[in-house]
């Protein structure tokens, strides 16, 4: 089965649906049928074919394009939600919860308003609803979410000066280890390979694959390794991943010398079966990272 892409404007998880007879482009707008009720989406792939083993049972079909209505009705929502913002903020203050709200959401339908919040541990926001139902008459759903999902939703500009990859194309949030930093002889400090969230740069997932492929190649800092033209051996003093080439040092009876060779030319005893060892200041570093890292999980998924 052929299948369209839909994301929801807070929702940042992609959805397969079928197109049924519409034909859709990418950038439309249409209604569909979401698990919470009638949701207004984007389309952002078509005709993708679903695996032979997805649950067909599973995919729903796209309602209609929407119409002008639908665009007039979807527009009033978000001025609503601006209201119901300003509205949930004294609503915190008055019942005195350490929580931060980021942003509301109106369903399309109306049938339900879900605030998103971050806070430092849980809260007991019972009350919270309370009030808040008695204001808009319809159901209420407080959604605790961390600091990547608070910036996946609010977005930015990375240091690379484009837009956040959580905010424009990512629908999940994959896993992140600084021991991709270290394979990518990144910096360990903090402030250079985090990102706006404050957690490990998701592109650091990117490259992952090929930088594993290329270390798996080079030999490590330290190897000795053996210059096939004029069959020098000498001691290797740095490496560039990307170039395929070596620095080694080579040492004779009166003086020293550094070549830089590419990975053709030498011979060595592959060791990249084991990880390099970090420093003392390196392994400081990273305690910090994880510590960070661990004090946030994601916070609940946006789906």
């Amino acid at each position: 089965m052929k299948t369209v892409g839909i994301r929801f404007r807070r929702a940042g998880k992609i959805y397969p649906y079928d197109p049924g007879t519409l034909e859709l482009k990418k950038d439309m707008k249409v209604i569909v049928e979401a698990a919470w009720g009638t949701e207004f989406g984007t389309v952002v792939y078509i005709d993708k074919e679903l695996p032979e083993d997805a649950d067909l049972s599973q995919i729903k079909k796209v309602v209609r394009i929407a119409t002008a209505d639908d665009l007039e009705r979807e527009g009033r929502n978000r001025q609503k939600e601006a209201a119901a913002y300003d509205i949930c903020l004294e609503k915190i203050a008055k019942h005195g919860l350490a929580m931060k709200l980021v942003a509301v959401e109106y369903t399309f339908d109306g049938n339900k308003i879900l605030f998103y919040f971050t806070a430092d541990g849980r809260i007991d926001f019972r009350e919270l609803v309370k009030d808040l139902a008695s204001v808009f008459h319809t159901r209420i759903e407080l959604r605790q979410i961390g600091v990547r999902d608070e910036t996946k939703i609010l977005g930015g500009l990375g240091i690379c000066g484009r837009v956040l990859c959580c905010h424009s194309y990512l629908s999940e949030f994959s896993p992140v280890s600084i021991r991709m930093a270290k394979d990518q002889n990144l910096s360990l400090n903090p402030t250079k390979i985090s990102g706006a969230c404050g957690r490990l740069m998701c592109c650091l997932k990117n490259e992952e694959e090929t930088y594993e492929y290329l270390n798996s190649k080079l030999p490590g800092i330290g190897d000795t390794v053996v210059i096939r033209d004029g069959n020098i051996k000498g001691t290797v003093k740095d490496v560039n991943v990307l170039r395929q080439q070596v620095s080694v040092l080579i040492t004779g009876d009166d003086d020293t010398d550094i070549r830089t060779v590419h990975v053709n030319e030498i011979s060595f005893q592959n060791r990249r079966k084991a990880r390099p060892k970090l420093s003392a200041e390196e392994i400081k570093e990273m305690k910090e990272l994880e510590a960070m890292e661990k004090g946030d999980k994601d916070g609940s998924k946006l789906d």
